[in-house]
């Protein structure tokens, strides 16, 4: 019996005792992240758990893009996970500082699960499958969910198909497998309406967010001599621009995607200000850089090609910092 296949009977035995599991994602969460805890949430729920599902952020805010996710009813603030739950599954979580107010409660449990797909994950928990050539945590759920025998519907399908879509790329991404198109397939044989879901995640989006791309775009800097001569292209969303136009930062995840076009920077980077001064960082290489390495210097983690981080300091000293990471 190989490892992986040991873990997955250790936490199937973990969930069957546990009579309340709390689900929790990384903050800021993406459909990868959400719509994995909502899947296994409704999943477990079905098969009569007690099931919190959370995310650490205060405010907690699901992005409008992600609203369509069924199963949000399970959705509680983070203050109404105990603090020292039963059972916490812990889901697409590159790092523990990623679990924001949650980090210390998940700890805290009786037993800590994780599943994640990210080769960052220093594997914490007490009881884990990381798997970094999964395309995505959803893939892992759509295993968890088979090894419970629960059978796929349309909800679980369409909280599966959203985090297997994102993460990657509408299915062009290098971690794209044979498999991974079967899945889809399974996935679309419920019914669901990828297209709608497809419209939600990535062709809709308000006025407002047009204004701030557009000065996002106009701050955008190139640096040919950056990343030992790769390139880099970098912008920033300033806080007051979100509240000028009436946009949540939630809504400029994909800004990133837009930025990482340029051919001629192998890396991309777009820092986006919290109220509180807190900028959140993403960044994109083309696949000749590691950037979730450079991401582990502010805390965060991530994917060779796509990594994130969310830190405390100036724009001019974040910048430094990052440089002086992707030159390492």
């Amino acid at each position: 019996m190989d490892g992986f296949e040991l873990e997955w009977q250790r936490i199937l035995a973990a969930l069957g005792q546990a009579l309340t599991i709390d689900l929790v994602c990384h903050i800021s969460p993406d459909a990868d992240a959400l719509g994995s805890a909502l899947a296994a949430g409704l999943a477990l729920r079905s098969l009569g758990h007690g099931v919190r599902v959370s995310f650490g952020d205060d405010p907690q805010v699901v992005p409008e893009s992600l609203s369509f996710l069924p199963g949000q009813e399970l959705i509680v603030p983070a203050a109404a996970v105990p603090d020292e739950p039963e059972l916490v599954l812990c889901l697409d979580t590159a790092s523990e500082g990623r679990l924001g107010l949650l980090r210390d409660k998940a700890f805290a449990a009786r037993t800590l699960v994780v599943l994640d797909h990210h080769a960052s994950n220093p594997g914490f928990g007490t009881h884990r499958i990381i798997d970094p050539a999964a395309p995505a945590t959803a893939v892992l759920v759509d295993e968890l969910l088979r090894r419970l025998r629960v059978p796929l519907d349309r909800d679980l399908a369409t909280c599966l198909y959203a985090g297997i879509a994102t993460d990657t790329g509408s299915f062009k991404y290098a971690a794209t497998t044979p498999a991974t198109h079967e899945l889809a397939g399974r996935l679309l044989a419920t019914g669901i309406r990828h297209d709608l879901i497809s419209r939600q995640l990535w062709d809709t989006a308000s006025f407002g967010y047009l204004k701030v791309l557009a000065a996002a775009l106009d701050r955008a800097a190139y640096e040919p001599a950056a990343v030992g001569g790769r390139g880099l292209v970098w912008t920033w969303v300033p806080y007051q621009d979100l509240v000028l136009y009436g946009v949540p930062v939630e809504e400029l995840e994909g800004l990133i995607d837009i930025l990482r076009k340029p051919a001629e920077a192998e890396v991309a980077l777009v820092l986006k200000q919290d109220p509180d001064g807190t900028l959140r960082g993403s960044c994109r290489s083309k696949g000749a850089v590691d950037v979730a390495a450079a991401c582990a210097a502010f805390g965060g983690g991530g994917h060779t090609s796509a990594a994130g981080f969310s830190v405390r300091e100036s724009v001019p000293a974040v910048l430094a910092a990052f440089r002086a990471a992707l030159d390492d």
